[in-house]
């Protein structure tokens, strides 16, 4: 199974994905994603990479994120979500790009 590891950086936090084939389990500092980001607003910026391509439940995802605030951090590891989601299917590209959360 291959890994594809990615980073995303949104104002002062870093995001530092792990990204491979799975049952769509999202861990982030250690702690379910759910856990660490306690409010659905920051829970579906987590996804949205996810819904734009069509990926729910289908990958597993290992983060570790520091620096910045909440918002900041879960707009990191969205970033480095969808530059993993690209680099694993090309075709992700369009749709991920037309969201403007991606700059790849």
């Amino acid at each position: 199974m291959e890994v594809v590891n990615t980073l995303g950086r949104r104002k002062t936090a870093v995001a530092r994905a792990y990204v491979q084939k799975g049952s769509g389990n999202v861990v982030i500092n250690g702690k379910d994603y759910k856990s660490y980001f306690t409010t659905t607003t920051l829970q579906y910026k987590v996804n949205q990479a996810f819904a734009v391509t069509k990926t729910v439940g289908e990958i597993d995802v290992n983060v570790n994120v520091k620096g910045g605030g909440v918002t900041g951090q879960a707009e990191a590891v969205r970033l480095a979500i969808a530059r993993a989601l690209v680099e694993m299917d090309a075709n992700h590209k369009p749709a991920v790009k037309s969201r403007r959360f991606n700059d790849t």
